[in-house]
């Protein structure tokens, strides 16, 4: 890949990585509840669900979800509906007596991160848009699509750790209890925002 090209596709994709969507909601509710020793599984989870996307968008099934407007509301409203019940979950269980509560298990995380990113289908979209403008027709294909979803899964899982540190630092700021409450409502919030986005 023409490292002109290479660094032209790194600084379009920080900048989209950098507007906060459902799953960075998500790292800023893990670690506002849990601090960052609960955000590294959720953190992974998000950079193995964009690198699935990814690859998903690259083998084509972007042109199918854009082909079906039954199985993309589908998509969207599954991974709606799971970042909701996630919030309300985090938000019922408080335990104000505990000066922190303890974080779920890793695998936990984990999966929640992996399976929230994945079940937005606006990745998958965005990928199919946005991954041809930076291939060259004259090159392999392979190289390319290798070189830009490491490249991306990278910038994403530094940007997702970028979130986590920030909003672990407001963690000793709010009581416990107001800790797990924000969580939640990020959360919801997020599955809000996924189910209104049009």
């Amino acid at each position: 890949m023409n490292p002109d090209v290479w660094a032209a596709f790194a600084l379009a994709s920080t900048l989209v990585l950098v507007i906060p969507g459902p799953t960075i909601l998500l790292v800023c509710a893990q670690s506002l509840a849990h601090g960052l020793r609960g955000a590294w599984a959720t953190i992974l989870g998000v950079a193995l669900g964009d690198l699935v996307a990814i690859s998903l968008a690259l083998f084509g099934l972007g042109s199918l979800l854009a082909a079906s407007a039954e199985l993309f509301v589908l998509v969207k409203w599954a991974g709606a509906l799971y970042l909701l019940w996630m919030g309300a979950r985090m938000w019922r269980s408080h335990q104000a007596a505990q000066p922190l509560p303890p974080a779920p298990a890793p695998r936990r995380l984990f999966r929640d991160a992996f399976a929230v990113t994945v079940a937005n289908p606006k990745s998958i979209g965005f990928f199919v848009a946005f991954l041809p403008q930076f291939m060259d027709a004259g090159r392999d294909w392979a190289p390319q699509a290798a070189t830009m979803a490491a490249s991306f899964v990278a910038l994403a899982a530094l940007n997702a750790f970028a979130y986590a540190v920030l909003a672990a630092r407001l963690q000793g700021r709010l009581p416990v209890r107001k800790m797990r409450q924000a969580g939640g409502a990020v959360l919801i919030g997020a599955g809000l925002y996924t189910l209104l986005r049009k």
